[in-house]
């Protein structure tokens, strides 16, 4: 649609969004149609592009969403593989206009691609946070293996716990993460249920485990998402490569970790 691919602000956009679909693919933490992406566009929507009609019947929403109302999304499809959101994300994804009352939606560009079927809970925890004052643009879904594998002992199912065990094991994690990681017990994937556990975490953190399924991230920047996953999947690695080579891995010392605030100005947990 040559609307869409004239407006050089929302098509860089895009381009990001397919870089970390790509990474997403290459790092093993998509497979199949595994994880999905929604990115709030309404700030590089021109008028043009706003008013492009709908390419298929209004979809209602499962629960309203009145802080959103009249925003656009980018949204990766239902069933799509991040590795071809990669390669062409109009063929994988779409851009959807939420309706000015908030109860439904339309699809806009570039085709008639269905969004994911979390897109309820994606749209829902946009809506939380912009409730709450934050103006997040990015809600971030991938499987990272070495974070689901936390997953399945039970004593990493305590935010605390797991935050202080990931942030120990490199520096970079306290600093990129500084909010630690939440937990949400596991719900079937796609339900109002996960989604609403979802949001009661997302009133702590910006990173959250889904038990025995996968992580979660929410921000301003889609590659900002992807690097606090990264961060976080990277200690993941240590601790379990030292757990390998037959020991337990000590970690930083809590005197260690609290030298980290001040010097890089982080809230304190």
């Amino acid at each position: 649609m040559e609307i869409i691919r004239r407006n050089k602000a929302l098509m860089a956009e895009i381009d990001r969004i397919a870089e970390v679909a790509g990474y997403l693919w290459t790092k093993g933490w998509a497979e199949r149609n595994g994880g999905n992406i929604s990115v709030n566009v309404t700030h590089l929507m021109d008028d043009e592009s706003k008013s492009l009609p709908a390419l298929a019947p209004t979809r209602p929403l499962n629960e309203e969403v009145p802080f959103l109302g009249g925003h656009f999304f980018y949204v990766t499809g239902t069933g799509k593989r991040m590795r071809y959101v990669a390669q062409a994300p109009f063929d994988n994804g779409s851009i959807i206009r939420i309706a000015p009352d908030g109860k439904s939606f339309d699809i806009i560009a570039e085709q008639p691609v269905g969004p994911t079927m979390e897109i309820h809970s994606h749209l829902m925890m946009h809506n939380y946070l912009r409730s709450i004052g934050r103006e997040t643009t990015v809600v971030l879904h991938t499987h990272p293996t070495d974070l689901i594998g936390f997953s399945h002992c039970k004593p990493f199912l305590n935010s605390e716990h797991l935050t202080r065990t990931l942030w120990s094991m490199i520096p970079e994690a306290r600093i990129v993460v500084p909010k630690g990681i939440g937990i949400v017990p596991y719900a079937i994937p796609g339900t109002m249920e996960l989604a609403y556990a979802t949001i009661e975490q997302l009133a702590k953190h910006d990173m959250l485990l889904w038990e025995k399924h996968g992580v979660l991230a929410v921000g301003d920047d889609i590659i900002d998402c992807f690097d606090a996953i990264d961060t976080m999947s990277k200690s993941a690695q240590i601790y379990f490569n030292a757990r390998w080579a037959g020991y337990e891995p000590v970690g930083m010392t809590d005197e260690e970790l609290e030298a980290l605030v001040p010097a890089f100005n982080l809230p304190r947990m």
